[in-house]
């Protein structure tokens, strides 16, 4: 048998449409019903549904009158802040094409996706890095725009485009992905598939407003149901998040691994009665790390495995539980085949994993790079560049990158675009960049460099600072000779992590 797994399909997303408007489709029948919860060790902040509607049309409105129009893109240099949810739901309802940018980022990272995208507009804290740009609507404009008469939501066609997120390209240079307003009705497969999420449950993220992974398991998917939503306050440390789990009546908890790994560190038991399973998404989980859940709560983790191109489409579930190291099996409506060279390979075999190009939450493409979206195409596949092997069941275990692509907590990181800002600096002459395990289930990015001295670490940790978002900084710098390479001169990235002495 082939490496195809057909889940059936998925109903189509009715038109017209807009995203917006679904994702606060029970703002009226729940409108005192608590929808996003901040919470502290102070206490919460706690916006209703039907606070969060007003606030979300009230921005539309403000936005067109700022003079703003249909189809535009809109940057956004936001902080952790409720703010970043609400302007970007209130751009999507007028017609807006916001991009969420992660508040890391430099102002020479900014300008480059400025100079990609023309935006009309920056929406901008103050305080967060910005290039500059001929429009910008400041954080406090934004926040007095909530108080204006709701926008009417702009219907339309389920294809056009509703926002775009960037992710590192294989080539070294970011890309922006465009996603269409279906992209929220197709994240329904993973209510069941994944989440089991239901309207009575509390789902807290521990991520920030302003990654894409807490905007859409922790904020977009909850309110699409009528679940509540709950974001720890920002700076909360991670090993505070099991008082505020219990506190605040928890019964779904989502983070990246590295979020589980914290938690756990202390090795004690955690008391939380209301939790039902935990989630995680953004790198692989490990047997040990889930083992060590499972102990310390009683309680189950599942795993869903994703990209920025077309969220997460393969995961595990109280339904259906991963088997061993597997990722999980395909959500219900998926069709994802495991590909070799001439095609899909036979079960158990090694190959790409590839969705079907018709999946209704796969993107629109890359922003500018029509050759890029082309070369991730194959025979009406979407290849996504990670091994993988498919069994019998249809269960997927996870097998590396067939790339060099970093993870870095949850990020996906290019390994050239690292060693080409580093490779400015006047004491290096040569660089490469790799992940290295520096402990269980713990890795960091290195940088190897050569050059005629060795360098002080902490001009290096500055220079990089300048130039690339923290997520993105190499966290240790090791001198060498050379850098292993091949017959043919080139870098051989994958051989780095051995020169590693921690």
């Amino acid at each position: 048998m082939l490496s195809i797994f057909d889940q059936g399909a998925f109903a189509p997303c009715p038109s017209p449409f807009n995203l917006a408007a679904f994702v606060l489709r029970h703002a009226v029948d729940l409108a005192q019903k608590s929808g996003l919860e901040v919470v502290g060790a102070a206490g919460s902040q706690i916006w209703s549904f039907a606070q969060l509607e007003a606030a979300v049309r009230g921005t539309g409105t403000g936005l067109l009158q700022a003079g703003l129009e249909p189809g535009q893109i809109v940057l956004m240099r936001l902080g952790n802040t409720v703010d970043f949810p609400i302007t970007y739901l209130g751009a999507i309802a007028v017609g807006l094409v916001p991009v969420p940018t992660s508040s890391q980022l430099t102002e020479e990272e900014v300008a480059k996706m400025i100079t990609d995208l023309s935006p009309a507009a920056v929406l901008r804290d103050p305080q967060v890095a910005c290039a500059p740009h001929g429009k910008q609507i400041l954080l406090s404009e934004l926040q007095a725009m909530r108080q204006l008469a709701p926008c009417a939501y702009d219907l339309g066609d389920p294809d056009r485009m509703a926002y775009a997120v960037y992710t590192s390209g294989t080539s070294g240079k970011a890309r922006a992905v465009a996603h269409a307003h279906r992209a929220i009705w197709a994240r329904q497969m993973m209510v069941t598939g994944w989440y089991d999420l239901k309207p009575s449950d509390r789902l807290l993220h521990a991520g920030a407003f302003n990654w894409t992974f807490t905007l859409g398991t922790g904020l977009m998917d909850p309110w699409t149901i009528g679940a509540t939503a709950l974001i720890p306050e920002p700076g909360t440390d991670p090993v505070d998040l099991p008082a505020l789990l219990q506190a605040n009546n928890a019964t779904i908890f989502a983070a990246a691994p590295g979020v589980y790994r914290k938690i756990l560190k202390g090795g004690t038991t955690l008391e939380l009665p209301d939790l039902r399973h935990g989630l995680c998404a953004g790198e692989k989980l490990s047997a040990h790390l889930h083992s060590a859940w499972n102990n310390a709560t009683n309680t189950a983790l599942f795993e869903a495995y994703g990209m920025s191109e077309c969220s997460t489409f393969i995961s595990s579930s109280p339904a259906h539980p991963a088997r061993g190291e597997a990722l999980g099996q395909p959500q219900q409506g998926r069709k994802i085949a495991i590909l070799g060279p001439e095609g899909p390979v036979p079960q158990g075999q090694e190959g790409t994993i590839a969705i079907a190009s018709s999946d209704p939450g796969l993107m629109l493409g890359y922003l500018n790079a029509p050759e890029e979206t082309e070369a991730r195409m194959q025979d009406g596949w979407f290849l996504t560049g990670d091994q993988g092997a498919m069994a019998v069941d249809g269960q997927i275990s996870y097998l590396g990158r067939a790339d060099d692509m970093m993870n870095a907590g949850g990020f996906r990181v290019s390994p050239i675009e690292v060693e080409t800002q580093l490779s400015a600096h006047p004491g290096i002459t040569q660089v490469g960049v790799a992940t290295v395990e520096v402990k269980t289930d713990s890795h960091i990015i290195v940088a190897f460099y050569t050059g005629p001295t060795l360098l002080d670490p902490s001009e290096l940790e500055a220079f990089a600072a300048t130039h690339l978002a923290h997520y993105k900084q190499p966290r240790a710098y090791v001198h060498l000779d050379t850098l292993p390479s091949g017959a043919n001169g080139k870098l051989l990235r994958r051989a780095l992590p051995a020169y590693f002495k921690g």
